[in-house]
């Protein structure tokens, strides 16, 4: 009889494959809901021409309807090659995978990097993937593959490796030691708002550095220590089952032919990794030469187009940015078979594309999921239902009379409930700046610091939702690299991993944000919290 109750009290998992086609089939339902209902939201833009808000309407579409489902249907191929997370993921792992195939990460981790404390090791990781934030989201698809083989080799839990990567892309994101793409996606709103009030306002691309590059490093140094000293010690150590095996082989080995073998296995290492490092800064100097305008042939990979530096390197079309998953992905491979010929790994071409391709042999389930989880982002957005809901936040923000610290704390509370349900920070100011920077301005904060907010408040929650386009690249490395298949990451169990790691940093944040305020140092060159 006991036996037969804890059957029948077995969990169940479902796979998070499945569980995204729930909620995909969820949002539909949901969507003609509130379609029926009239869900809609009106909320306000800057009018270039006329320097005037004009309202905008948006309503919840009924996704249920003839036409929805024919436009579903006709897309849903172009839902997942256009899908943001499939190309970068892809173009990294080529690059990875070379790098692998032909023995340069487990050398360079086995000589270097396995030398390095946990701590150290875990710093490292959380600031790179901290200040990656500066070229968008590329952060996740190269750091949580990276960070996950490179666990695996020194020996400690990849999965440590993923949630490690995850959490400082994340809930570090907008923060670096350099101006990046968030100030050129945030201050067109900021400022064109900020007009309103005042004619003579500037918000210059360097207003939020010093307040980013503390942050990158406070943020850092305590994401370290929620990794260390809570999430690691849960997870504990991986190892598969061939390690407990109790089959004992013996052999006889010559000492001396060992040692020579040795030695020449560590001459070649070395070349190769000599190979590599010159490989890799003739490349990183090609590209830096590709960024700076005015030089002979140089320029590659800027927007002509564009009239400020900052939009050039950053903007919507710059070659830069959109083509820095495929730079990463020509070092990666580049150094990977300088390695590889330095070292003898490898003899011919063929060599390097079948170790390659071994690597991709469990990205089955992966590519699986992505293309679920693009229908479920383009369904989501097609729905209007995350505008519809931030719109209403924003009304209801701009209905209270606050200022000082309470004005602060709320925007900041109301710009990362709104993250949960529509992850872009260009959508949310879009919505939110009309509101929020008036507000600031009026009370005597400044628009650079109601930019402040709005980085604060997205990076605090942006992690903790199933919506974030890139969740499911962390959701399906945890499921690669999980031991226990019949127990999968799902998207509950994906979020308690990070659960710490989220509540810490989300209270690291508001802290920042309201010392700063109440401190009023400088957040920029020149600019403060307050007007």
């Amino acid at each position: 009889m006991k036996d037969k109750k804890k059957m029948r009290l077995k969990k169940f998992y479902f796979h998070p494959i499945t569980i995204f086609v729930f909620l995909t089939i969820f949002v539909m339902i949901f969507s003609s809901i509130l379609s029926a209902f009239q869900a809609q939201a009106t909320y306000n833009v800057v009018n270039v021409n006329t320097k005037e808000l004009e309202p905008t309407l948006i309503a919840v579409e009924n996704l249920l309807s003839f036409n929805e489902i024919q436009f579903m249907i006709s897309n849903a191929s172009k839902n997942f090659l256009s899908f943001g997370p499939l190309g970068m993921i892809l173009l990294a792992l080529i690059g990875i995978t070379i790098a692998e195939g032909t023995g340069f990460i487990e050398t360079f981790t086995r000589r270097h990097l396995s030398k390095m404390t946990d701590g150290g090791m875990t710093f490292l990781v959380i600031f790179l993937a901290t200040v990656s934030s500066i070229v968008n989201e590329v952060g996740y698809a190269i750091l949580i593959p990276l960070a996950a083989l490179i666990y695996f080799i020194s020996k400690r839990n990849p999965i440590l490796g993923i949630v490690t990567a995850f959490c400082g892309v994340s809930f570090g994101y907008g923060v670096s030691i350099f101006a990046g793409s968030m100030e050129v996606d945030l201050i067109q709103y900021t400022q064109q708002v900020a007009l309103l009030i005042d004619e003579n306002v500037h918000i210059a691309l360097s207003s939020n550095l010093i307040f980013i590059i503390v942050t990158s490093f406070v943020l850092s140094i305590v994401g370290t220590l929620i990794i260390e000293k809570i999430i690691a010690p849960k997870l504990g150590t991986y190892k598969k089952e061939e390690v407990f095996s109790k089959t004992e082989e013996y052999k006889v080995i010559n000492l001396v032919d060992e040692e020579q073998r040795e030695k020449e296995r560590d001459k070649y290492e070395k070349r190769g990794l000599r190979m590599a490092l010159i490989t890799s800064i003739i490349i990183l100097l090609i590209f830096i030469y590709s960024i700076i305008p005015g030089l002979p042939f140089s320029g590659l990979l800027l927007d002509a187009k564009e009239s400020t530096y900052a939009n050039q390197l950053f903007g919507s079309n710059s070659y830069f940015q959109e083509g820095f998953s495929y730079l990463v992905c020509l070092l990666f491979s580049i150094a990977g078979i300088a390695y590889g010929i330095g070292s003898k790994s490898i003899k011919n071409d063929k060599d390097i594309i079948e170790n390659a391709s071994k690597k991709f042999g469990n990205m089955g389930s992966v590519i699986i999921l992505i293309f679920v989880v693009a229908q479920f982002i383009s369904v989501f957005r097609r729905s209007n239902i995350g505008m519809v809901l931030t719109t209403w936040l924003a009304e209801l923000l701009g209905t209270l009379n606050l200022s000082g610290i309470p004005l602060v704390l709320v925007a900041l509370l109301f710009v990362a409930i709104s993250n949960l349900v529509l992850t872009s920070p260009t959508s949310k100011w879009m919505i939110l700046s009309p509101i929020i920077v008036p507000m600031c301005m009026q009370a005597n904060i400044s628009p650079e610091f109601a930019q402040i907010i709005m980085r604060a408040g997205d990076s605090m929650t942006k992690g903790f939702t199933p919506m974030l386009a890139s969740f499911v690249i962390y959701i399906g490395f945890l499921n690669m690299y999980n031991l226990e298949k019949n127990k999968p990451y799902t998207i509950r169990k994906s979020l308690q991993l990070i659960w710490p790691y989220f509540a810490i940093i989300a209270i690291t944040w508001i802290l920042l944000v309201v010392i700063w305020y109440l401190i009023g140092i400088p957040i920029g060159p020149g600019v403060f919290p307050t007007i």
